[in-house]
Formats: C-alpha cells, sequence, structure tokens
C-alpha cells in the first residue's frame, strides 16, 4: 500500500510546557559546570537551543494509541473483529513471515498498521519540534535525590538536571493513506495529551512532562484528484470515481473494491465537511484546509469514524 499515495494529512501543531519538562540528551559531557542530566540541543536557526525529537514525541504518541486501544478494544487478535494492540515486548510477529503485503497488514495490529512493526512501514511520521522563538524557551537548573524505599535514605544524590518551563516548540504530523479512523485515533492520542493524561520525557511521575497542544492548521491532501470544472466535485484520476467537494475520504474511498478489501479497508469512508476543497500548488491534485481555531472539526469527524469501528 506504499507503493501509492491516495491521501496525505498534515497536522501543523505547537508543543507549550505547561511545567517543568525534560527530555534527556543520553551522555554526560566533560564540563562540571552543566547539570547532570542536559536536555536535548541542536543547531537551528543559526544558533545551538534545545529541542524536542520527533523519536520521542512518536514513542509518547504511540505508547497512549496503543492504551487507548487496549482499553476499548482488545489486547490480542480476537473473533469480534474489534481493533487490538499486541505487546511488542512479547511478540516475535512469526505469524507475518512470508505472508504478502496485503496479509501481513490485516495480521497487524491497529496500531502496528499506523505506526509500523518489524514487517510494515509506519504511516506516520513526527517532525522534531523547534523553537518558534528560542528567545521565549526558558530553562533552569533542579536538584534530586533518589530514595532507598528499603531504609528511606538518599541511594543517589544529590544530582542536578536541567529542565525546560517556558517557550512554544512547532512541529508538524503527517500521517499518509490512513483511514478515518486512524485519524480520530490521532484525535484522541492529541485531546489527552492536552488533557494532561500523559506527559514527554523525563520524570513523568514526578510532575515533569505535562504540555499544551496548540492545533495551528492541517491540511488533507488527494494527490490522485482534481476539482471538476464546476469546483463542485472531487474527481480521481484514471477511475468514474467522484465525490463532493466538501468529503473527507479515507484509504479506501480510493481503491478499487477488490483491493479494498484485500488491506480490510472500509470502501465507504468518507465524511461530509464544512471545508470546501481546493486545487494544490501547480493546479494538480486537491486538499482541503483546516485553519487555526477549525482543526478540532477535523479530528472530530475522524473519530466518529473511530467510534464506528467499535461498534
Amino acid at each position: 500500500m506504499h507503493r501509492k499515495f491516495v491521501n496525505h494529512c498534515t497536522i501543523d501543531l505547537t508543543i507549550i510546557p505547561d511545567g517543568p519538562i525534560l527530555i534527556k540528551s543520553g551522555k554526560e559531557g566533560a564540563d562540571p559546570t552543566k547539570p547532570d542530566m542536559e536536555f536535548v540541543e541542536t543547531y537551528h536557526s543559526g544558533g545551538r537551543t534545545i529541542y524536542l525529537p520527533g523519536s520521542s514525541l512518536k514513542g509518547a504518541i504511540r505508547a497512549h494509541a496503543e492504551r487507548i486501544v487496549r482499553t476499548v478494544g482488545e489486547e490480542k487478535p480476537n473473533s469480534k473483529n474489534l481493533p487490538w494492540a499486541n505487546d511488542p515486548l512479547n511478540d516475535k510477529y512469526d505469524y507475518l513471515k512470508n505472508k504478502s503485503s496485503s496479509d501481513i497488514y490485516k495480521l497487524s495490529s491497529f496500531t502496528d498498521q499506523m505506526f509500523g512493526n518489524t514487517s510494515i512501514a509506519s504511516r506516520i511520521r513526527i517532525e522534531d519540534a523547534y523553537p518558534d522563538n528560542a528567545k521565549a524557551v526558558k530553562t533552569e537548573e533542579r536538584n534530586g535525590v533518589a530514595i532507598d524505599r528499603i531504609f528511606g535514605s538518599v541511594a543517589v544524590g544529590p544530582f542536578n538536571y536541567q529542565v525546560c518551563t517556558a517557550g512554544e516548540f512547532k512541529t508538524k504530523l503527517h500521517l499518509k493513506n490512513f483511514t478515518l479512523a486512524q485519524l480520530g485515533l490521532i484525535g484522541l492520542v492529541l485531546r489527552d495529551l492536552d488533557d494532561g493524561w500523559f506527559g514527554l520525557g523525563f520524570a513523568k511521575s514526578r510532575g515533569l512532562g505535562t504540555v499544551k497542544v496548540k492545533l495551528n492548521k492541517a491540511v488533507v491532501q488527494y494527490p490522485g484528484c482534481i476539482l471538476s470544472e464546476d469546483k463542485q466535485e472531487i474527481c480521481a484520476f484514471g477511475t468514474n470515481k467522484k465525490w463532493p467537494h466538501t468529503h473527507l475520504l479515507g484509504v479506501g474511498e480510493f481503491l478499487p473494491e477488490n483491493d479494498a478489501k484485500s488491506y480490510n479497508f472500509p470502501a465507504k469512508d468518507s465524511q461530509d465537511t464544512p471545508v470546501a476543497a481546493q486545487l494544490m500548488d501547480l493546479d494538480f491534485g486537491v486538499q482541503l484546509t483546516w485553519h487555526e481555531g477549525t482543526v478540532k472539526d477535523l479530528l472530530e469527524r475522524g473519530v466518529r469514524s473511530w467510534s464506528k469501528v467499535l461498534v
């Protein structure tokens, strides 16, 4: 399914610390003036700055997505056809060996279908989150100790660590060849991250890691489509498929019925929206754009499709 490119969603968002956060660099330098645990740093916009790695963001998002699926679905394949999330630490994926690409996809869990496993690539890509304004980023050092749980005395420490307490970090989340239910699950994860149900980085159980999520913009694109002359319909190249120009479309809508069935994509996977389609750059392809303040509408429509999967 990665050989085709039928739909793509880009969500532009800003992550704002709602307290101290720390994503550790994973190594200790030789400079004794620096804290024992440093924030990850890189060069960006001509200077050195802290940032939120896309790998850390994706790991946290995947973990919570699996938590949601296990809560409302199952922890293993089931006869009820409910979504399930496997245990990657205890799964050798033997059941995926020597299978076709469509069978591998169908036999993989709902979250593996989105985030990938040892046999299929991920449909989700998350960019590193860089400060929108480096001068607004505030960091400070804090001290801590590790307590011996038996004797109640200090086991390790004192040690110091660097945290970020203010700033805005911009990133983009990309989802390609997606079903609307998959988009809905991402919407639930972003909602819970904004509500503080889970955090990012180090020492989340000790008050660190909570953030707020600001949804700046979302764009859904259909690169293999064009608008009709009156711009009232979305038309797929090479087929006679057409949809109203205000439709949000999942991957199954674009595929021949047999192909959609082989991957277990829903053939009817669309939602009406208040957003009208427009041509992409160079007048080739079609896109729908949700601006700041309206992105929640897109995610709500995805959640409606996610809810249907659970019925």
